[in-house]
């Protein structure tokens, strides 16, 4: 019998538990298997949005690693393209609902940011991505990339499942 498959997992799994922190969360890209790392604007980014749910009426939203590799696939297509866009929603959508049963998607997409505070403002300041933020959603995720001018790129996903 070949044990080479059980293998490679126990050696990935014993990697992936020395690399990591404890106060590291991560979310594994299951298209590419790659190790996706929550920055620390990720974070406050996520706890902006959902102080401002809280504070306002709406239920407070959980994170769904499942969206992580959607965000974070299309932060870095803005980067590498160097420009905003919403360019192949479609597709995110129709991973979500067919990989984590989603029945709806919103999303939201800025750049040239510095901080969470304010690119959540902005968000807020704008109606259809209030919109989203105030949406009848349970989940979300966000990814936020560097580009090599030093420009911020961000990719925030709604669903509701």
């Amino acid at each position: 019998m070949n044990n080479f498959p059980n293998k490679l997992f126990v050696i990935f799994c014993v990697v992936l538990f020395i690399s990591c922190s404890s106060s590291d969360e991560i979310v594994i890209d299951q298209s590419v298997q790659t190790i996706i790392n929550n920055k620390p604007i990720e974070k406050k980014i996520l706890q902006l949005i959902n102080e401002y749910r809280s504070e306002n009426g709406f239920s407070t939203l959980n994170v769904l690693n499942a969206i992580k590799t959607q965000t974070h696939k299309h932060t870095n297509y803005m980067v590498d393209k160097n420009a905003i866009s919403h360019d192949f929603f479609y597709e995110r959508k129709e991973f979500l609902v067919h990989n984590v049963d989603a029945i709806e998607v919103g999303e939201n997409v800025a750049y040239g940011y510095t901080s969470a505070e304010s690119v959540v403002k902005a968000w807020l300041t704008s109606d259809k991505h209030k919109e989203n933020i105030e949406g009848d959603y349970n989940y979300f995720e966000v990814s936020a990339a560097v580009s090599s001018d030093g420009k911020w790129y961000f990719t925030n996903i709604f669903i509701k499942k």
